[in-house]
């Protein structure tokens, strides 16, 4: 049975199983309206997939959105594949910790994923709601759990929710996990035949404020308090998410001044109606923060994502300050006398800041930095010159956090991406957006004891590294894949009239030592290399689309940073007109 016909049986066999009585009606109000063929054509278009680190889609009813049975079928696969093939999930002082952020039926699906869980035989230990992500990875090691589960969408859109999955390292689900979840889920049986457990099951353990002690205590640590000299005036919005609370607690363990909060922003709101789009890093998303900075005179501006894992940040452009300072257009967004920091020169201030607070530490050698292919490569110049070691990984951090793991007697120190995502440490395995801040409210603390700005401070790491200048374009196309495989076959031979050095596909992986570290997984990743520059194109692994990332480098050889920075500058629009045409052609 096909077509309409055979899409309306779909949606009834899906109601019959659906266990959301609201989300039932859901689907039988649009069988009943003449007007909804597309909205469920898309809606059972296929099912939503266990992909990079779980599920994430718009909440509503139906196999291609967020749901409680899509969450159902989720975590009934993750309990068959723990009690299965994973580490275990059963006895004493083992489990799964969930937690939730603010979104839209974010609570209701945490529920459901413990009575799943607890349905199975798994214990369960539920952190206070809402929550922020960093929080949730610790706490799987803190526990020493099996797994955890965080229902969160990070930064999406308002009408996403989402399902992400932490293995018993603390980390991100990485392959071939993820897969085998995806198998179970595509095999899974009736709905109706999942064991759930009652709310009040003994199995499931509700926490109290211990867990969030235990990781303002790690975080907060005698390593993140505040450096001597005077107090910076800061102003911080958690967007509308969750992360405010536990921030403020941080931030005053630490022994740093509280921060101004943005009011219209503080509270936690699923719909986020002061931003268009709850993503620090769109424009116009920190606009009331800095409008606050602007009237109070603040030296800082820290911002949250909805869920806290991201940390932005801007600081006041000096009016009259030395040759070279904030960089050239689009380094980073100007606004209002106002810098917003790009990730990756958060990335290498924070890097070289930790580094440089860590060299006296034993073993100075054994300690490791990490970004990814796509960041900037000024971080492994300053490791470099740290005599520290860098790893460089495929994007996210499940990889990320793992760029020491099999590197006997090395430590992590830090790692980064560009999208604004921050590891200070193995306190918590993946970005952390309030370790972040207090590591950057100690830099920036140390600067201005020393009489410098934090612009200053990345002036100096430009002068004696090079200038690093990284831009993003993105193709939306319903053909990735295709687009891929065409620049496989034939590779461009030149960018803008700047011929190409080298290709480097990463369809197979690397055999040996990867790009400044370990051997690569596979990935459908191409890198151009030129002199000075470098491009790198990966299809989303959620949107359709071709995200490409540009840098230009220019070492000073004798120029000032002003000249340096306009000849990157000069070079970065013909390269982007370039890699478009090519795209074009693809």
């Amino acid at each position: 049975m096909t077509g309409e016909a055979g899409l309306r049986a779909a949606v009834r066999a899906w109601i019959a199983d659906d266990p959301d009585a609201a989300d039932r009606a859901e689907l039988r109000a649009l069988l009943d309206r003449a007007d909804a063929g597309a909205e469920l054509r898309d809606r059972f278009a296929g099912r939503l997939r266990f992909g990079t680190a779980g599920l994430r889609g718009t909440v509503a009813a139906g196999p291609n959105r967020m749901n409680r049975a899509v969450v159902r079928a989720a975590t009934a696969a993750v309990a068959s594949w723990l009690l299965e093939s994973g580490p275990g999930a059963t006895g004493p002082g083992v489990g799964v910790v969930v937690g939730c952020d603010a979104r839209h039926r974010s609570a209701d699906f945490a529920d459901e994923v413990a009575r799943v869980l607890a349905g199975a035989g798994i214990a369960v230990h539920l952190l206070p709601r809402p929550c922020p992500t960093p929080l949730l990875a610790f706490a799987v090691r803190q526990l020493g759990t099996a797994a955890g589960v965080m229902i969160t969408a990070s930064h999406n859109p308002a009408a996403d929710n989402g399902y992400k999955l932490y293995l018993s390292d603390g980390a991100q689900v990485i392959p071939p996990a993820d897969a085998e979840i995806e198998n179970r889920i595509a095999s899974l049986g009736p709905l109706a035949q999942v064991p759930v457990a009652e709310a009040g099951s003994p199995l499931i353990i509700r926490h109290g404020d211990e867990v969030a002690q235990a990781y303002l205590d790690a975080v907060a640590g005698p390593e993140a308090r505040r450096p001597a000299g005077p107090p910076l005036h800061v102003v911080y919005t958690p967007m509308h998410g969750v992360a405010r609370d536990l921030m403020l607690r941080a931030v005053r363990q630490a022994g740093f001044a509280s921060p101004h909060v943005v009011a219209a922003q503080a509270e936690p709101d699923p719909d986020f109606p002061t931003v268009a789009f709850p993503n620090p890093e769109e424009p116009g998303a920190l606009d009331l923060a800095l409008a606050d900075a602007r009237r109070l005179g603040a030296e800082l501006v820290l911002a949250s994502d909805p869920d806290g894992d991201r940390l932005a940040v801007a600081v006041p452009e000096p009016a009259a300050g030395p040759e070279g300072t904030a960089g050239p257009e689009g380094a980073a967004g100007g606004v209002g006398g106002w810098r917003v920091l790009t990730g990756d020169q958060l990335g290498a201030l924070l890097g070289a800041s930790l580094l440089e607070r860590t060299a006296l530490q034993p073993a100075p050698q054994a300690r490791v930095v990490a970004s990814t292919i796509v960041s900037s490569t000024l971080l492994a110049k300053i490791a470099a010159a740290a005599g520290a070691g860098y790893a460089e990984t495929l994007t996210g951090f499940k990889w990320i956090a793992r760029a020491s793991d099999g590197r006997p007697g090395t430590r992590f120190v830090f790692g980064y991406e560009e999208a604004l995502g921050y590891e200070v440490g193995d306190v918590v395995r993946d970005k952390d957006g309030i370790g972040a801040a207090l590591a950057m409210l100690w830099l920036a603390t140390s600067a201005k004891a020393a009489g410098r700005c934090v612009l200053e401070v990345y002036d100096a790491l430009e002068t004696a590294h090079g200038v690093h200048l990284t831009s993003q374009l993105t193709l939306r196309t319903a053909e990735p894949t295709r687009i891929m495989s065409r620049l496989r076959a034939d590779p461009p031979a030149e960018f803008g009239g700047e011929p190409l050095t080298g290709v480097l596909d990463l369809a197979d992986g690397t055999d040996g030592p990867g790009i400044g570290g370990p051997a690569l997984p596979a990935a459908d990743v191409l890198i151009f290399r030129l002199a000075g520059a470098r491009v790198v194109l990966r299809p989303s692994g959620t949107e359709p689309k071709i995200k490409c990332y540009l840098e230009i480098t220019e070492p000073l050889a004798g120029r000032s940073l002003t000249a340096a920075r306009q000849a990157a500058a000069q070079r970065l629009g013909p390269l982007r007109s370039a890699l478009d045409a090519v795209l074009a052609q693809a």
